[in-house]
């Protein structure tokens, strides 16, 4: 009986823990955002050319970034409307 009042009140410490951390975690601010010339405004569209999934692009680390790879292949451009 001893032991199984111990695992319940060790069981609710480390449960209220997780509560509190999970708590103050969301109640803080976001990150700033990265300094101006970091990221680049960019509006680029890729597709799949296996499964036709498609991914749109709108920052990058430069003007002219590598398409992203999806079923193991490069996904090939869309022209932008």
């Amino acid at each position: 009986m001893l032991l199984k009042l111990a695992i319940a009140v060790v069981m609710f410490a480390v449960i209220f823990r997780l509560g509190l951390a999970l708590l103050r975690s969301v109640g803080r601010a976001p990150p700033p955002p990265p300094p101006a010339g970091e990221m680049r405004k960019v509006n680029l569209r890729y597709r799949c050319t296996v499964c036709g999934a498609e991914v749109r692009m709108t920052r990058a680390g430069n003007e002219d970034p590598e398409p992203p790879r999806h079923c193991l292949e490069e996904m090939e451009d869309v022209p932008v409307d």
